[in-house]
């Protein structure tokens, strides 16, 4: 009688194989998960392939969009830096010929000035010349010596203001010399400088004031970045202050003059 559960052939057992069919069965099951993993490995390869190249998409793109900007960033440096280098050329023309004019217009004063104080001189000459006659022609030289000596008084008060007017330039144009006092001390002093020109008669007389504002206009010159004494700062200043020294010596002999003549 045939055995349902166990039709012939239908099931595999190790002592029944027929020859030729040694291990096929076995092979076969194999093969199916197998065949099953080479596929999902297939699918898996693929969808990594399509990944990869979405990722290397965006790359370039970002990478692309970056390009740009950068190179539109760099464009616009370099427009703002021509413009900033022609804005600064033009600047420093603007300083050059400023300078220039103000080298010009301090040399004009030195001139003017040196031309002056050469007149002072031949007119100091000429009152000494005045004074030794006077001082040997008897009584008149008498007079001409006691109002000589009275205005001798008023020479000196001259020079005690020359000299506050030195060290007031001094210290202005130590100031002015100066990288870190503030510009604010600076017009401080002048202001309080020419507030005394214009109301000391002695000043009025020497004609302090425009002078002043002559050397608060030109007078740019300072010394080394080192150094530390006053009387090296200005140029013009110097030249006022012997002009201003000469003609307080004028007036003295001119006040003797008019004094004498008056008696």
């Amino acid at each position: 009688m045939n055995n349902l559960n166990d039709p012939p052939n239908w099931n595999i057992l190790p002592n029944q194989r027929e020859p030729g069919d040694e291990g096929s069965r076995w092979n076969y099951a194999l093969l199916v998960p197998m065949l099953g993993l080479a596929a999902f490995r297939w699918i898996w390869t693929r969808e990594c392939q399509k990944e990869i190249e979405r990722e290397k998409k965006e790359y370039y793109k970002k990478h692309s969009s970056l390009q740009k900007d950068l190179e539109a960033k760099y464009r616009d440096i370099i427009t703002e830096n021509r413009r900033t280098v022609a804005h600064l050329e033009l600047e420093l023309e603007k300083e050059r010929n400023r300078t220039l004019s103000y080298r010009e217009a301090l040399v004009s004063q030195s001139r003017k000035l040196v031309e002056e104080r050469r007149i002072l001189e031949q007119e100091q000459e000429k009152l000494e010349r005045e004074k030794q006659v006077l001082l040997h022609s008897g009584a008149a030289g008498n007079l001409y010596q006691s109002c000589l000596a009275k205005e001798e008084g008023w020479q000196k008060r001259a020079n005690i203001l020359l000299k506050e007017f030195e060290e007031g330039l001094k210290e202005r144009q130590d100031i002015y010399c100066s990288l870190v006092v503030p510009r604010s001390q600076r017009l401080e002093i002048e202001k309080n400088l020419l507030v005394k020109a214009a109301t000391d008669p002695v000043a009025m007389a020497l004609h302090v004031e425009s002078g002043l504002k002559d050397i608060f206009k030109h007078d740019n010159y300072c010394g080394n970045l080192l150094n530390r004494n006053k009387s090296q700062n200005g140029r013009l200043m110097w030249l006022y202050l012997r002009y201003w020294e000469l003609a307080i010596e004028l007036q003295k002999f001119k006040r003797a003059e008019k004094a004498m003549l008056g008696k």
